[in-house]
């Protein structure tokens, strides 16, 4: 029986393509459509807008995201088996999937969003590169970036480090860039059983759009500041800070922070007045608190 796209099932199209999932790739493919759709529609009314994909496998998000409408899927691949499986899907929507084959991680994703209309990132993320993906587009210069969202399977226990706020046992440097930049939110989990072959970890669904204007700050001074931070997350901030290389106290006194907090007690905020307190020190200037 053919699915509701009229494609042969996802497991018969794996089958006739000899798709057996490659750990050393990341794969785990998604077969229920129920799930992909449910994906694809929790990423906003697609109608007029380009969807970059990462990872499609054989495929199975990817014709999720034409059936809600997506106007254009840019689908990046790694690997060539999968190519005609995705090339059938392509015949299928004449003109609205693009399979680019290539390593995401080395992909100039700005270059693959159309002059105009709206882009979005849609993807399961292959597990080995889920991180550094997500680290390269919150990375996007200028911001705002060429994209209004990105939905995204994680791990759950990299979705939870993902929205992770002060305080809680996941909080750390991925989640003070995510949510300087992003609003980010966890959607929904789904289990191992929907996948083949099944990991061994639920995996997450989660919602980041795009700060318009997050709190000024120089990145490359947020990202040395928490990396001395959580890279010594027991210990108090003057302490942990003077990896730096410079006295932590007058920074924690510029930011407004107490010298004896740890790392997860400080909030997006804190993280961005300790920043620029470190970028005007070295740049000779009075701090901003």
């Amino acid at each position: 029986m053919n699915a509701m796209d009229g494609l042969p099932p996802l497991r018969d199209v794996i089958a006739r393509h000899g798709l057996r999932a490659v750990k050393a790739l990341g794969q785990n493919f998604l077969l229920d459509l129920n799930l992909t759709g449910r994906i694809a529609r929790s990423a906003g009314p697609l109608k007029g807008v380009t969807v970059i994909e990462v990872g499609p496998g054989p495929g199975g998000l990817t014709r999720a995201l034409l059936m809600e409408g997506a106007e254009k899927v840019v689908a990046i691949e790694r690997d060539a088996r999968c190519l005609e499986a995705l090339a059938e899907i392509a015949a299928h929507y004449p003109g609205r999937l693009e399979v680019i084959e290539g390593d995401a991680l080395a992909t100039d994703y700005r270059a693959l969003a159309p002059a105009a209309g709206p882009v979005r990132i849609v993807a399961n993320l292959p597990y080995n590169i889920a991180t550094p993906l997500l680290i390269g587009w919150l990375q996007t210069e200028p911001w705002p970036p060429f994209f209004d969202r990105m939905t995204l399977m994680f791990q759950r226990e990299v979705a939870e480090r993902i929205v992770a706020t002060p305080d809680d046992d996941a909080y750390g440097r991925l989640a003070v860039l995510a949510g300087w930049r992003a609003e980010a939110r966890l959607l929904f989990d789904i289990s191992p059983k929907a996948f083949t072959p099944p990991p061994k970890v639920v995996s997450s669904v989660v919602e980041l759009i795009p700060r318009a204007e997050p709190l000024p700050c120089d990145r490359a001074a947020l990202e040395r500041v928490t990396a001395a931070a959580f890279g010594q997350r027991r210990k108090m901030l003057r302490q942990s800070l003077k990896s730096l290389g410079v006295d932590p106290l007058p920074l924690l006194a510029t930011a407004g922070l107490v010298e004896t907090a740890r790392a997860e007690e400080i909030d997006v905020a804190g993280f961005v007045r300790l920043a620029n307190a470190l970028s005007a020190q070295r740049a000779g200037e009075p701090g901003t608190a």
